[in-house]
């Protein structure tokens, strides 16, 4: 079994979603860290295990983020990680895949299908082997309790249901 960890100064993980219903606000995830281990080497067996520091949140709103890490979200005081953890891959093409796995936010776990996309591996700095990944997916932040909400003065939604997943991933095998 081989095994690969996420270089963490060349990935990033990424979130949308929308806001007042007509733009959308950004955020990431600053502290991540993430394990592969795989027999093959394009990854079609891999065991993926991932987790995100709630508190580590960061949508270039000070106070936007302090309410995103409050009971009202994330609640980062009770639950401080996000986690993934895979339960199976498919191979659609020599670079497409779908992983399903368990998302685990606030204490709640569901099961969710990534898109991903892998871009292949090379030979890095000190002859060390790196790997290439994009991961798109959606979940509805309801299924996991993030339920705040509140109304505009036209009787719009402030924050949207769908939150868009934006992940590029760099392995270094280990």
């Amino acid at each position: 079994m081989t095994t690969w960890k996420i270089d963490k100064s060349h990935s990033e993980i990424k979130f949308k979603v929308k806001h007042l219903v007509i733009s959308t606000v950004t955020g990431q995830f600053k502290e991540f860290d993430a394990t592969i281990e795989s027999d093959k080497p394009d990854f079609s067996d891999a065991k993926i295990s991932f987790e995100a520091d709630v508190n580590s949140i960061d949508t270039k709103n000070e106070q936007r983020d302090g309410h995103l890490k409050s009971a009202d979200f994330f609640d980062a005081e009770n639950y401080p990680k996000l986690t993934f953890v895979s339960k199976s891959i498919e191979k659609k093409s020599d670079s497409d895949y779908k992983v399903t796995g368990d998302i685990t936010i606030r204490g709640t776990k569901k099961e969710i299908t990534l898109d991903v996309i892998y871009n292949g591996t090379v030979k890095g700095f000190g002859n060390i082997e790196v790997a290439g990944f994009e991961i798109t997916g959606k979940l509805n932040r309801f299924d996991f309790g993030l339920k705040w909400n509140t109304l505009t003065e036209a009787g719009g939604i402030v924050v949207g249901e769908e939150i868009k997943i934006e992940i590029a991933v760099e392995l270094n095998k280990a």
